[in-house]
């Protein structure tokens, strides 16, 4: 059968009377809605009930599966301790979307368990399903710190199983909205909250799972959103599909959004192909930049491509510039894939014999050796955007009033402990920042001042 249904749900613990002790009855409209949600899925009679979880296990570059045959959990950490559930998993769904990963190079499997208990976000939709429902397995689905078109593949993924094993199944996206709705919330407020908490809103009543794909990792956590990935995968699901979308709440009163909304599929719109489309355009603005790249990211970009694919570093070309040849420096080569850093390796001073030799062996290093991020894969080579930053010596100085955060790069060092940060970088707007990040690296102390500065200047390639 394939994908019957979804719904993006919220997870509030307290929405469980033995949780909330009557501060529930605040989000009433919420009840309402899961109790609603939950005689949709009866009528809807789902073999399976694919749910993407928040708060199971994850990973900055895999996506979890939930392993073996069944899982309990329990609102225990909630001071609710009685009320426990137990899932049975489809075990036959799970392989199968683990063999159709490993066939397309996709990171996602039942590897690196580490808690098998149920989480709370996968508990609470089950605690409204099981009051209507019953008899159905369950498969658990983590999120990733990867982009979120790979997240759009997942939900892809999941349609193409569900399909082939003939399943009737139901998606349920758990995820809260932004938790900066409020200065006196427990998270505080920022301005990105409700704009964030409005802006999914609009996106999911109107099924404008192509707009998705749009919101910027910056936006996004700055809102501390919590399940935009979870109703990502979700959307990945109705590719080439067309939707039937209904809110049924919204409100937020303890300074944390909570939306649900219900997706019913409409039969098949070739034109709501948005990954593809996404990729196209994506790709499309690739090639102009390449098109401007100079020789220093040409270079990185050969690198990087010879090396990912067939594991040898590509002949100097022979049209470099002289002094790339000739001058000794040191490098970093930075990597992104859809806006968000893929790797980034670099040297302080010059180690090669020349720089060219110097980009060459960093984007080695940045494209399969970051200890941040698994190697990059060839399929990924065709959208990353590659960066290069030559450094000039590094100086010493008496203190931070020398620095200057969009001018300046920085190395702090203590003993033979050492932290470098690039100038002018996304995101880090003070010298108290930039200096905070670089003693991070070092894994020196944050309060820690008997530390020895250093400043640099680079040219920026990319």
């Amino acid at each position: 059968m394939g994908i019957v249904g979804a719904f993006a749900v919220p997870h509030p613990p307290l929405i469980i009377p033995e949780v909330g002790r009557g501060q529930e009855r605040t989000i009433q409209n919420t009840i309402d809605a899961y109790h609603e949600v939950g005689r949709k899925i009866a009528e809807l009679k789902p073999e399976t009930i694919l749910i993407t979880s928040p708060h199971t296990i994850l990973y900055a570059d895999y996506f979890h599966i939930s392993a073996g045959r069944k899982a309990t959990g329990s609102f225990s950490r909630f001071r609710a301790g009685k009320v426990k559930l137990t899932a049975e998993y489809d075990t036959e769904f799970v392989d199968a979307i683990e063999q159709l990963a490993e066939h397309n190079d996709f990171p996602a499997g039942t590897l690196g368990e580490r808690e098998s208990q149920l989480d709370h976000a996968t508990m609470i939709p089950l605690y409204f399903i099981n009051k209507y429902y019953s008899g159905y397995k369950t498969v658990r689905i983590g999120l990733s710190g990867l982009p979120l078109p790979m997240h759009y593949r997942l939900g892809m993924y999941l349609k193409q199983v569900a399909e082939a094993l003939g399943r009737r199944c139901v998606i349920i996206a758990s995820g809260d909205l932004s938790h900066k709705l409020l200065a006196e919330g427990p998270y505080g407020y920022a301005p990105e909250g409700p704009q964030y908490d409005q802006r999914i809103m609009s996106c999911l009543s109107r099924a404008a799972f192509d707009e998705m794909l749009t919101f910027g990792e910056d936006f996004c956590d700055r809102a501390a959103e919590c399940g935009h990935r979870s109703f990502v995968i979700m959307s990945g699901a109705f590719d080439r599909t067309r939707v039937n979308a209904r809110q049924l709440s919204y409100e937020g009163p303890f300074g944390v959004g909570y939306g649900i909304v219900t997706f019913e599929p409409g039969g098949y719109d070739g034109e709501r192909n948005f990954l593809e489309k996404y990729e196209e355009n994506a790709l499309a603005q690739l090639n102009v930049r390449r098109a401007g790249e100079d020789a220093y990211v040409s270079l990185a970009r050969l690198t990087v491509e010879s090396y990912v694919r067939n594991g040898v570093l590509p002949s100097l070309p022979t049209d470099l510039p002289k002094e790339m040849m000739t001058e000794r420096a040191g490098a970093f080569v930075s990597i992104h894939e859809n806006g968000r850093l893929r790797g980034c390796i670099g040297t302080t001073a010059p180690t090669a014999s020349n720089i060219a030799r110097e980009i060459m062996q960093n984007a080695v290093s940045a494209s399969t050796r970051d200890p941040r991020f698994a190697p990059i894969r060839p399929s990924e080579l065709d959208m990353l955007e590659i960066g290069v930053d030559i450094l000039e010596p590094a100086e010493k100085i008496a203190d931070e009033s020398e620095l200057d955060v969009k001018l300046y790069g920085v190395i702090v060092e203590k003993g033979r402990r050492r932290g470098l940060l690039l100038p002018d970088l996304d995101g880090v707007d003070t010298v108290e920042e930039q200096i905070s990040i670089a003693k991070q690296k070092a894994g020196i102390l944050e309060d820690d001042d008997d530390v020895t500065l250093y400043r640099f200047r680079v040219t920026r390639h990319g």
